[in-house]
């Protein structure tokens, strides 16, 4: 899940408000209430009819707005109507701290009612935490500089910081997490650096023409450069798959061959297999046979795999953030999950032409 993506589910429930806010400047308190309940229900039903819903935040944002806005006019009293806000607000307070610094995750539940189709592992979930907790402290502040301008400053203030300030703050947020989302990624895979790791540029037979930076091979040159990849079966003929990290920019969250990992420049091809299988899955000390050599091109990447097959699976130790799951899969999960987005592109070539009848 994107972090702006609860944003968007909870921002459109203020907008009657705001409607309120600029109508009551312009023709009073009576018309603004009327026009911001007629914006309140014209977004009812657009939901509805979008997305089959009804959205019960614009609901209660809207229901409260006319209570108090009843008791405020009722009352001859604007402090009941200027206080709505932190009410919505308090309330939010209150999902925000239980999702996020309590293992009752609201805010999840309604994502996965409302947000068809998304879908959080353990590494996705605990950056969505991170997020909830700032979005809490966010929502804390705003609540107190509403109540502290509901009763201490004038109803232009009180205007500003209700309506404007609110995604002022949220706008600020979420391009400081734009900027530094882009920046990591530039840094990452465009920008080299020092220490960057440089792969050799192979020919087809494997021959080391060249070399370059890892960073090159992933641009999109289609340089052909050399990978390991272990496949590790247990007694049962069982193959061991690793999930790739939600961080991964290629085929992030999918099923992949047990250990895949590039040849350094200068290294062999068995020593960048035991590198590879321990730091991948703490796999060392096993003994591997190779099983075929190949050609993998896709948008990004062009490799030349050597593949290898192991039935040491007992020593498998997951301990590194380079992969986020592992589990044994039986011939008939792996078939019956082909050609579904499961497993990388690269895993279902290397099974139908390496694995399917000659290993299983």
């Amino acid at each position: 899940m994107k972090r702006s993506d609860l944003l968007k589910k909870l921002l459109p429930g203020f907008i009657p408000l705001f409607v309120f806010i600029a109508a009551d400047e312009i023709w009073g308190t009576k018309i603004g209430l009327v026009i911001a309940l007629a914006v309140g229900m014209a977004e009812l039903v657009y939901t509805y009819i979008k997305e089959r819903r009804f959205d019960k935040f614009i609901l209660l944002d809207t229901a409260l707005l006319v209570a108090l806005g009843g008791v405020s006019i009722l009352l001859h009293n604007e402090i009941f109507f200027k206080i709505k806000p932190a009410v919505i607000e308090g309330i939010m307070c209150v999902i925000l701290a239980v999702s996020a610094f309590t293992k009752v995750d609201i805010v999840g539940g309604m994502s996965k009612r409302y947000m068809k189709g998304i879908e959080m592992n353990d590494a996705v979930q605990q950056k969505f935490k991170q997020t909830l907790r700032v979005m809490f402290w966010i929502f804390t502040v705003h609540t107190l500089l509403v109540l502290y301008s509901a009763f201490y400053m004038s109803k232009e203030a009180w205007a500003f910081i209700s309506g404007g300030l609110f995604y002022i703050l949220f706008g600020v947020y979420f391009g400081y997490e734009v900027l530094m989302q882009k920046r990591k990624a530039k840094k990452q895979n465009v920008v080299p650096h020092e220490d960057e790791e440089w792969l050799p540029v192979v020919d087809e037979q494997g021959k080391i023409i060249g070399k370059a930076l890892r960073s090159v091979c992933h641009s999109g040159k289609k340089l052909l450069h050399p990978v390991v990849h272990l496949h590790v079966l247990n007694h049962r003929k069982h193959l061991f798959l690793q999930k790739r990290p939600e961080t991964k920019l290629i085929q992030p969250g999918k099923w992949d061959t047990a250990v895949g990992g590039h040849i350094a420049f200068g290294e062999d091809v068995k020593t960048a297999l035991q590198r590879e299988a321990y730091e991948e899955i703490g796999l060392k000390e096993f003994s591997a046979k190779p099983i075929g050599t190949y050609v993998f091109k896709s948008d990004v990447e062009h490799e030349l795999v050597y593949s290898f097959i192991t039935h040491d699976f007992k020593g498998i130790n997951l301990h590194s953030d380079e992969v986020h799951e592992g589990k044994f899969w039986t011939q008939k999960q792996i078939e019956k999950n082909l050609g579904k987005g499961v497993f990388t592109p690269n895993f279902e070539l290397e099974y139908k032409n390496q694995l399917k009848g000659k290993i299983f």
